[in-house]
C-alpha cells in the first residue's frame, strides 16, 4: 500500500483514452495507477461520497481494492456495489445523490485488458477535454494533498434491488403477452443482475419465459470474451434461439452496457435498426421530442424519426458526448449503432436491460415478431455492418479514402472522423476511441449490393491495394 505521504513519485500512464481509462494488465494499468486514480478523482471532485463497481475479470477485484483505497484516502466514502454492471454504477450515483462513481471494467476488450468508466454527480460523465484531462495529469504527477481523515467502505447490497425496480418500470409488465426470450450473458457481470430484474418482472405478473446460456460470470470466459458485435460470437446465440424456438434473443457485452438483439429465427439485428425503432416508439408517445444518434449509420435513424415527427440531434460517438448532447437537448432516448442506448428517464445514461424490456413490449402491444416489425426497414436501408481495420498508417489510409470520394459527395461531415454522402449511398470512417482501430460503415437508400461493392472499394483503399 501506497506510503501516507503528499506526493508520489510522476509516472508515464497510458491508459487514459479519449474519456475512460483503457489498458494492458501490467504494463498499462496496475494497482499503482488505480490508486492513483482513487485519489486524483476524490481530490479532484472534492467526492465525499462514491459508488464503485466492478466487472467479473479476475483482475478487477484487486484493481477495484486499490481504487477504493486511493478514494478512503482522499477523504471520500465508498459504497462498494461489488461484482455489478457499469449501468448499476450509473444508477447508483445518481439515485442515491453521490458525488461520483466508477466501474472497473474492460468491457468487450481483450481478457489482459481492464479499465475504468468514471462519472460526477447525476452519472454525467467527466468533460473529456477539462475535468478527465486534469485527473490524468493529477494522477500522472501524483501531487496528492496531503493524507487528512480517510474516508470509510460499505457494501452496498441493498442497491441491486432498486436499480432492478427502476428498471421494470419502463414497462408494463402485466401488459406483456407470454414470449420466451433467450439471454446469453457471456459469462460477463449480466446474469445477477438480469436475476434481479427478472424475480421483479415476476412479481408483477409478467408471463415471460427466460432461457439462459452463459450466465454465470466467469473471470476466464470460457465462451471466448463478450462482445456480441463480432460476427464469430453471434451463432452461439443465434444457435440456442432456433434450438429453443425462442420469441427474441438478447446477449450482453463484458459490463452489460450494450444490448444486442436476435429475432426469432436466430436473425443478428444491427444496432441502427433497433435505435430507429426505439426512437418511433418514444415518439409515439412523446411527439416532438428530441432524439440523439451517432454519426455512424444514420440514414434509418433519420427516416424513422422524421416520419414519427421528431427531432433528430446527431452526436459524436462515445457515451461521453452522447450524453452531454442529451442533456444539452433534453433529449427522450439515444442510441448508438453500436448497441448503446440512453434514456432520459434512466438519468441519462446507458442501459443494456432497458432496450430488451421495450422491444418485448413493443412485440407484445403490435403481437407481431421482431423478424416482421424490421424486414421493411433492413431492405430500405441495408448497411455493411461495422467493419475494422488494424492499419499502420491509418491517416495516410484515411486520406486515400477521402481523395477518392470527397469530390464525389454532396455533403461532407466531420462530427465523428469523417462522413461522406451521396444521392443514394453514404460511409463513415472513423479512428476509434478506445481500440487501436479503423472502423467503416457504409449504407444506403435500398440498395445492398451497392453497399457490398463501396465498402469492398474502400476497404481496398484502406489496405492499399
Amino acid at each position: 500500500m501506497p506510503a501516507a505521504t503528499q506526493t508520489l513519485p510522476p509516472r508515464r500512464i497510458d491508459c487514459f483514452k479519449a474519456y475512460d481509462v483503457r489498458g494492458r494488465l501490467g504494463s498499462e494499468l496496475d494497482e499503482d495507477v488505480a490508486y492513483r486514480i482513487g485519489r486524483a478523482f476524490a481530490q479532484m471532485r472534492r467526492a465525499r461520497k462514491v459508488i464503485v463497481g466492478r466487472d467479473g475479470r479476475e483482475s478487477s477485484p484487486v484493481l477495484a481494492a486499490a481504487l477504493i483505497r486511493g478514494l478512503n484516502d482522499g477523504g471520500a466514502d465508498v459504497r462498494d456495489l461489488g461484482l455489478a454492471g457499469t449501468e448499476e454504477m450509473y444508477f447508483a450515483t445518481a439515485h442515491f445523490g453521490a458525488d461520483g462513481g466508477i466501474e472497473v471494467t474492460a468491457s468487450h476488450n481483450p481478457i489482459d485488458y481492464n479499465g475504468m468508466k468514471l462519472v460526477g454527480p447525476g452519472a454525467a460523465p467527466l468533460d473529456p477535454d477539462t475535468e478527465f484531462a486534469d485527473l490524468a495529469a493529477l494522477a500522472r504527477s501524483g501531487e496528492f494533498a496531503p493524507i487528512g481523515v480517510r474516508g470509510s467502505t460499505s457494501d452496498f447490497p441493498e442497491a441491486r434491488a432498486i436499480y432492478a425496480a427502476a428498471v421494470v418500470d419502463f414497462v408494463d409488465a402485466t401488459a406483456l403477452r407470454p414470449m420466451t426470450v433467450l439471454v446469453n450473458a457471456g459469462n460477463g457481470a449480466a446474469g445477477p443482475a438480469f436475476d434481479a430484474i427478472a424475480d421483479e418482472l415476476a412479481r408483477r405478473g409478467a408471463p415471460l419465459r427466460f432461457v439462459r446460456i452463459n450466465h454465470e460470470p466467469d473471470a476466464g470466459f470460457p465462451n471466448g470474451i463478450p462482445n456480441p458485435l463480432l460476427p464469430e460470437n453471434q451463432p452461439m446465440t443465434a444457435d440456442a434461439v432456433r434450438a429453443h424456438g425462442a420469441d427474441l434473443g438478447v446477449a450482453w457485452d463484458g459490463d452489460f452496457d450494450r444490448c444486442f438483439f436476435f429475432d426469432g429465427t436466430g436473425q443478428f439485428i444491427p444496432g441502427e435498426y433497433i435505435v430507429g425503432l426505439l426512437a418511433t416508439a418514444f415518439l409515439e408517445k412523446h411527439p416532438g421530442e428530441r432524439i440523439v444518434h451517432d454519426p455512424r449509420v444514420v440514414l434509418n435513424t433519420r427516416d424513422m424519426i422524421a416520419r414519427a415527427g421528431g427531432i433528430a440531434v446527431q452526436a459524436r460517438t462515445g457515451h461521453a458526448f452522447v450524453k452531454r448532447a442529451m442533456r444539452q437537448n433534453d433529449a427522450i432516448y439515444g442510441g448508438e449503432m453500436s448497441a448503446h442506448h440512453y434514456f432520459r428517464d434512466f438519468h441519462f445514461a446507458d442501459s443494456g436491460m432497458v432496450p430488451w424490456l421495450l422491444v418485448a413490449g413493443l412485440l407484445s402491444a403490435q403481437n407481431v415478431s421482431l423478424a416482421d416489425l424490421l424486414a421493411a426497414r433492413i431492405a430500405a436501408f441495408p448497411s455493411s455492418g461495422e467493419i475494422n481495420f488494424r492499419l499502420e498508417d491509418p491517416a495516410t489510409a484515411i486520406a486515400r479514402v477521402v481523395a477518392k470520394f470527397e469530390p464525389l459527395a454532396i455533403r461532407k461531415d466531420e462530427t465523428d472522423g469523417i462522413s461522406l454522402e451521396f444521392a443514394d449511398w453514404r460511409f463513415n470512417l472513423r479512428s476509434s476511441n478506445t481500440e487501436p482501430v479503423v472502423r467503416l460503415n457504409v449504407e444506403s437508400v435500398g440498395d445492398a449490393v451497392l453497399v457490398a461493392s463501396r465498402a469492398q472499394e474502400i476497404g481496398a483503399l484502406l489496405l492499399g491495394s
